[in-house]
């Protein structure tokens, strides 16, 4: 049987990056797609070091001709495709509603959800063409509650969980799964942000550690070992379902 072959879009940073070289261990070949072709590269590097066979692409995920084309590279390059870690994304500003700006909104919704739309536009007929396959789409501890002061992130993450959970319906019946990653706060660029964001304004971020019952955060090769379980072991009858890695944070 030939080497799994799966798409990671936001591959170039800490989680996409940690799945990339976590698939490369398995022997998957492992299209990494990022905005950012340096970073795309090195995590490509890092996937063949750790034993697979790994090429990086630069697109834009809300580019619909973009995504045919990461799409389509993947598919001439290996004959199919297995698995989709649709995992780019970004987290916006921090503010209140009131003083959210439109356009910082309509940004993150553009990356985080029509970024994820056209993932699943052009992934899924290729995963039928293949005749199974899996899909992880990245959502959030934040799209399972409320977060005051992400609005934008929140509510893109939220909407995130209802795209996944229509196209697992959709193609169930394919033999194609679908189930959606929501990670807690993890040691990541996205952190390092939001902390300096609530510093540069005066706030404590020291706050946001306190709110997991683990008392820490998570690290990017732990929310990696979950995407990689759900885009090469998981059952076919595991799909439409919100996989929290998230120290207890969204435990009732």
């Amino acid at each position: 049987m030939s080497a799994p072959v799966v798409i990671v879009t936001g591959g170039g940073g800490g989680i996409g990056r940690a799945t990339c070289i976590q698939l490369g261990a398995r022997g998957c070949a492992v299209l990494v797609v990022d905005r950012d072709l340096a970073a795309a590269e090195e995590s490509a590097r890092l996937a063949r070091e750790a034993g697979g066979d790994a090429v990086a692409h630069a697109a834009d995920v809300s580019d619909d001709a973009q995504v045919a084309g990461y799409v389509a590279a993947a598919e001439q390059r290996w004959g199919g495709i297995d698995g989709f870690f649709n995992n780019a994304g970004i987290e916006g500003p921090i503010a209140e509603i009131p003083d959210y700006g439109l356009a910082d909104f309509k940004l993150v919704f553009k990356i985080n959800v029509t970024g994820v739309f056209l993932g699943l536009k052009h992934v899924i007929p290729a995963l039928k063409r293949r005749g199974s396959g899996a899909i992880v789409n990245t959502a959030s501890q934040a799209g399972l509650r409320g977060v005051g002061g992400l609005s934008g992130y929140s509510a893109s993450k939220h909407a995130v969980i209802g795209l996944s959970r229509a196209a697992a319906l959709e193609t169930a019946p394919h033999g194609i799964r679908v189930n959606t990653l929501c990670p807690g706060p993890t040691s990541t660029r996205m952190m390092a942000n939001i902390h300096a964001a609530v510093s540069s304004a005066g706030g404590d971020p020291s706050g946001f550690v306190t709110r997991i019952p683990a008392g820490r955060y998570g690290e990017a090769a732990e929310i990696a070992t979950t995407a990689v379980f759900l885009l090469l072991d998981a059952p076919v009858f595991l799909t439409g379902a919100e996989i929290p890695v998230d120290g207890g944070m969204t435990t009732p």
